[in-house]
């Protein structure tokens, strides 16, 4: 997300930070280039969501990052991040004392373990974090971002359907919600079937949460196809009773 040339990133999986500049490039978004990635948020610990961590925290600061990253998340994010500076230790040396041009706090990290409430502000947004229920996860959180000028965003984050999704909508401007395909779930084996229905939403689930929390504009994300595809998932939320604004989230779009 940016806002006032600032950007705050949710989630950090692989190749995030090649996306990003590629973004940043595509659609002329200097807040974007890897240089600028400098606020973070991760939604939970799963490794599909911070297998990007190691790329998040080094390349910017080869790219002379010269602000140290601050990232916000749930407990074990602290010990996530002091592991990943113990595996680089060699690297980061030579790079800081071995004749490379550097910025040595480009290299910090201040890992930040959050609790629901507001976690984060500055003079562009307001971020608070909320809890949602992922399986066997303790701790899973969403966010809910008011700009300056007016505007909200909810992340959902991955999560069963939730009412508080729903709260911290309220008609919000962008709701972006992980979603499953209906259809590809009834032709998954019952062992996977059990899984998803503990951990994910389906298209049903999600138009009847977005009828109730009525954003402005709703955008799919962590879209789990299967056998399906993303007109097939459209169409099955419109099915399912949903007609508002929709928008199968893909890498390097815009909202």
């Amino acid at each position: 997300m940016v806002v006032d040339d600032r950007s705050y990133l949710f989630d950090f999986g692989p190749g995030v930070v090649r996306r990003a500049a590629a973004a940043a490039i595509r659609h002329n978004i200097p807040a974007l280039e890897a240089k600028n990635l400098r606020t973070a948020f991760v939604t939970h610990l799963h490794s599909d969501h911070t297998a990007g961590f190691a790329d998040l925290i080094l390349t910017p600061a080869v790219l002379e990052r010269d602000a140290p990253l601050e990232v916000y998340g749930p407990k074990g994010l602290k010990s996530m991040t002091a592991h990943i500076l113990a595996a680089y230790k060699v690297d980061i040396g030579v790079r800081l004392h071995g004749g490379e041009p550097s910025m040595p706090r480009g290299y910090v990290v201040n890992a930040h373990e959050i609790r629901p409430g507001v976690i984060f502000r500055d003079p562009s947004v307001t971020i608070e974090a909320f809890s949602v229920k992922h399986g066997a996860f303790h701790e899973a959180f969403g966010f809910r971002i008011a700009s300056h000028d007016g505007r909200t965003i909810v992340i959902s984050g991955d999560t069963l359907p939730s009412d508080t999704v729903v709260e911290k909508c309220a008609a919000c401007d962008v709701l972006v919600h992980e979603v499953y395909s209906q259809a590809g779930f009834r032709k998954r084996p019952p062992e996977w079937q059990r899984y998803h229905a503990r951990y994910h939403t389906s298209t049903a689930e999600l138009a009847a949460l977005a009828l109730k929390a009525k954003p402005k504009l709703l955008v799919l994300t962590h879209e789990l196809i299967w056998s399906s595809n993303p007109e097939a998932m459209v169409a099955e939320i419109r099915a399912a009773g949903y007609t508002g604004a929709l928008a199968f989230g893909s890498d390097l779009d815009v909202y």
